[in-house]
C-alpha cells in the first residue's frame, strides 16, 4: 500500500460563492478560465438531478482527465475523483466557498492521493498542487471580471 499525500490551496475573492462555484462546478465551462492548462471541456456524463454522478472530461484532444462529482452542495462545495482510468490512486478534491465579512468569497481547494507508484507521491504531489494553484487562482481572476 502506497502513502497518502495531500494539498491545499486558499484564494479569497470578491467574486460571490454563486459565482466562483457556477464556473468550477460546471464542466463544460472550464476551458473558458481555466487555460493554458485546460484547453478542452465538456460533459462526459451529466445526469438530471443534483449532479452527483456528472463526469466532466478536461484537457486537450486526445488526453482527457475524467472527473466524477461525488458530493455537490450548491453555491458551498464541490467534491470529485477521478473517474475511469486514473493518474492517481484514490484521487478526492474538495472544493468549498465560504462567504466572508468583506463581501466575498473564501475559497478552499483540497485534494488527496495514494501513490500508485512507490517514491512518486512527493513528486505528484509537488505538481498537482502546482496544477490546483494554478487553477484557483485563474478561476477566481476569471469569476472577477466585470
Amino acid at each position: 500500500m502506497g502513502k497518502t499525500y495531500s494539498f491545499e490551496i486558499n484564494r479569497t475573492s470578491t467574486a460571490s460563492p454563486a459565482s466562483l462555484f457556477a464556473l468550477e462546478a460546471d464542466g463544460s465551462r472550464w476551458s473558458e478560465w481555466a487555460k493554458p492548462i485546460v484547453f478542452h471541456s465538456r460533459w462526459a456524463r451529466k445526469p438530471d438531478a443534483d449532479e452527483v454522478g456528472a463526469v466532466r472530461a478536461v484537457g486537450l484532444w486526445p488526453v482527457y482527465i475524467h472527473e466524477e462529482t461525488l458530493e455537490y452542495e450548491k453555491d458551498r462545495k464541490h467534491v470529485y475523483g477521478f473517474a475511469g482510468l486514473a493518474p492517481l490512486k484514490d484521487y478526492r478534491a474538495e472544493v468549498s466557498f465560504t462567504p466572508n465579512a468583506s463581501g466575498g468569497t473564501d475559497l478552499r481547494w483540497t485534494g488527496r492521493f495514494t501513490e500508485s507508484v512507490p517514491g512518486t507521491g512527493a513528486a505528484a504531489c509537488k505538481a498537482l498542487r502546482t496544477v490546483v494553484s494554478l487553477l484557483a487562482t485563474r478561476l477566481v481572476k476569471h469569476a472577477e471580471r466585470p
